[in-house]
C-alpha cells in the first residue's frame, strides 16, 4: 500500500540558542476590532497560547521550536507565519472563511452509508495500532464525509478542529484538517493522504510510568527517532538496519551527509530508495523525490512532502504521532 503522509508545517532554520519570546495582535480584517480567544500554537507540538480580550498574545519557543505558528479561530481563515523569528509585535488581521465545501448537499446518497465511512476514516486517520485503537474522536457530527463512486475516494473536512483522545499516550489532540482523501482498493486503503496542523494538549503532565513507557514504545523506531538518529550517526547504536534487494548495507554508504552548518543544518542525499530495520524485525521504507533534504538534531527534515516513508513508519497515523518536542529535554 502507497501511503504517503504530509503535515503542514514549514522549516525555518535559525541559530538560536536561548528563549524567545514573539507577540502580536488578532484583528478582525473587516471591522479591525481585536478577536479574543484565537488559537495561537506551534504545529504539531504541546506549546501554544491564546488572545487576551484585546486580540494580544505572546508566546515562547527556542531553537527546538522549527514548526510554523498557526493562527486559528472558529469561522475564520487560518493563519501560517513561518518567519517569526524575523518578526516581533505584530498586527495579524483574520478574514472570514466562505466555507465553499459546505455548499455541497452532504446528506445525499453517495453509495455510501455515513457510518461506513466514519469507520473506514477513523480506521486511517487514528491508525490500526493499539495507540490507534485507544483513541476516541470526541467530535465525530463535525467530520464531514463524501464517497466518490467512480474513483472509489472518500474525502473528509471539518469547520472545527477534530479533537482526539488518545488513552494511551495521554494526549488529547486538536487537529485541523485542510486535506484528506482514501483511495479504497480491494482489501482496504491502497492510498491515504492527509494535511493538517495540530496541537497536543497533555494529560498526563506529571508522566506516570506507564504513560512514560507507552510514549517511549511510540517514539521508538518512529520517523521523528530516525531522523534525530541519523543526524547523529547513531543509526545502528539505535537498533537500525538498512538492506538494498535483500542484502544487508552500511547506511552510511548510501545517505551521503554533509557537517552541520552555523545553524546546526545538515544536508542529506539518499543515493537509492532503502530498506529499514528496527531491532531486526520491524520494516520500513524510505525514498525521496529530491536531490537533497536537511534535517536538523530535533528531528525536523525539509521538503517534508519529498522524503516518503513506507512500512511500519509509512503506516503510523495520528494515534501513534507524539508532538515535535517530546524529549527535546534529553536531547543537548
Amino acid at each position: 500500500m502507497k501511503t504517503k503522509l504530509l503535515s503542514v508545517f514549514l522549516i525555518l532554520y535559525i541559530s538560536i540558542s536561548h528563549s524567545q519570546i514573539f507577540s502580536g495582535t488578532v484583528l478582525d480584517t473587516a471591522t479591525n476590532k481585536p478577536l479574543e480567544s484565537v488559537s495561537v500554537y506551534f504545529d504539531n507540538t504541546t506549546i501554544g497560547t491564546s488572545t487576551d480580550d484585546k486580540g494580544y498574545f505572546s508566546i515562547e519557543y527556542t531553537d527546538a521550536v522549527q514548526s510554523t505558528l498557526v493562527i486559528s479561530f472558529l469561522g475564520y481563515e487560518k493563519i501560517f507565519i513561518a518567519d517569526y523569528r524575523s518578526k516581533d509585535d505584530i498586527k495579524i488581521l483574520l478574514k472570514e472563511s466562505a466555507n465553499e465545501l459546505d455548499i455541497v448537499v452532504i446528506d445525499a446518497d453517495d453509495g455510501m452509508s455515513r457510518e461506513l465511512k466514519l469507520k473506514k476514516f477513523k480506521r486511517e486517520f487514528l491508525g490500526k495500532s493499539e495507540n490507534g485503537k485507544s483513541c476516541k474522536i470526541l467530535n465525530e457530527d463535525d467530520i464531514k464525509l463524501r464517497y466518490n463512486k467512480r474513483d472509489k475516494t472518500i474525502t473528509a473536512w471539518s469547520n472545527t478542529p477534530i479533537i482526539v483522545k488518545n488513552k494511551n499516550l495521554k494526549y488529547e489532540v486538536s487537529f485541523e484538517i485542510i486535506d484528506f482523501e482514501m483511495t479504497l482498493g480491494i482489501w482496504g486503503a491502497s492510498s491515504v493522504v492527509y494535511t493538517g496542523t495540530s496541537f497536543f494538549k497533555d494529560l498526563d503532565p506529571k508522566k506516570k510510568k506507564r504513560t512514560s513507557k507507552n510514549r517511549q514504545s511510540a517514539y521508538d523506531g518512529s520517523v521523528q527517532h530516525f531522523i534525530r538518529a541519523l543526524y547523529n550517526k547513531q543509526l545502528e547504536d539505535k537498533g537500525y538496519i538498512f538492506g538494498v534487494e535483500g542484502f544487508v548495507v552500511n547506511p552510511y554508504d548510501y545517505f551521503i551527509m554533509s557537517k552541520a552548518n552555523s545553524n546546526g543544518i545538515k544536508t542529506v542525499a539518499l543515493k537509492e530508495k532503502l530498506d529499514i530495520f528496527y531491532k531486526g524485525t520491524i520494516e520500513s521504507i524510505i525514498q525521496t523525490e529530491v536531490q537533497y533534504f536537511k534535517i536538523d538534531k530535533f528531528g525536523n527534515y525539509s521538503p517534508i512532502q519529498d522524503v516518503l516513508f513506507g512500512g511500519n513508519m509509512g503506516s503510523q497515523r495520528v494515534g501513534d504521532s507524539l508532538p515535535l518536542n517530546y524529549g527535546l529535554d534529553t536531547i543537548e
